[in-house]
């Protein structure tokens, strides 16, 4: 993918300190003291087979990728505490398009095609990949990617290589490791570890183990979206914040 020039956003893309602590990272116990207020309420737009059907390229968006079966749709339901804003299935490759779903005004969550699922059309993967790659390099309104890996198969080519063009593009990332509840609480500490080394050389990506089924990182992933969508917190403004 070609590298996208600099946009009015830019002042979203700041290098982080390596040294510094993530933003917005916290213990996952945390997470049980969940505020709903949190939640980005969203609703359903359209679906862009290509790039030249989308939305204005105005505003701000956040795109969500990854593998086929990685569990993008229940991301994505669970960060709007919505069941069904995006569809979910056995089946992996459902998401065929740009499913953009409106968060505010001028503010938008961007479900992106799932990729690397061994059986769908290669031409129809080859399409996917091009409409994906067009939207990732062309779109000004972008502010931030988060990644969903299942936990289990983390760090795959095509994973690596989003990274790679984020990185160069001073795109930050939110990295999920999503279905960590089918791992032992030692198994996720180590999940973690690795992903912190393989994540280390890209200052705004920030790994988050994640659970679509229970909730775990989900005030972390909400904080963070809100900050890249110019969304305000729950009580900010109010003499007690929460």
């Amino acid at each position: 993918m070609a590298r996208r020039p600099p946009t009015p956003n830019a002042r979203h893309r700041t290098k982080r300190d390596p040294h510094a602590p993530y933003p917005y990272a916290r213990k996952a116990a945390e997470d049980d003291a969940f505020d709903p207020r949190l939640r980005i309420t969203a609703e359903f737009v359209l679906s862009a087979p290509s790039l030249a059907e989308t939305p204005e390229d105005a505003g701000r968006e956040v795109a969500f990728a990854g593998r086929s079966n990685a569990g993008k749709s229940s991301v994505l339901n669970r960060i709007t505490g919505q069941r069904s804003l995006a569809r979910t299935g056995r089946t992996p490759g459902r998401t065929q398009a740009l499913n953009f779903f409106r968060a505010g005004e001028d503010r938008f969550l961007v479900d992106l095609p799932g990729y690397g699922y061994a059986k769908t059309d290669r031409q129809l993967q080859a399409d996917w990949q091009a409409n994906v790659e067009a939207y990732l390099a062309q779109r000004q309104a972008l502010v931030g990617i988060v990644l969903v890996m299942d936990v289990r198969h983390p760090f795959q080519t095509f994973d690596r290589q989003l990274l790679r063009w984020a990185g160069q593009a001073a795109l930050p990332v939110l990295v999920l490791l999503n279905k960590v509840d089918k791992l032992g609480h030692e198994a996720q500490l180590e999940v973690m570890r690795l992903a912190e080394e393989e994540t280390a050389s890209y200052p705004t990506v920030i790994p988050v183990l994640f659970s679509a089924l229970r909730g775990q990182g989900a005030v972390t992933v909400l904080r963070q979206l809100r900050d890249w969508l110019n969304l305000p917190l729950p009580g900010a403004g109010e003499e007690d914040e929460a």
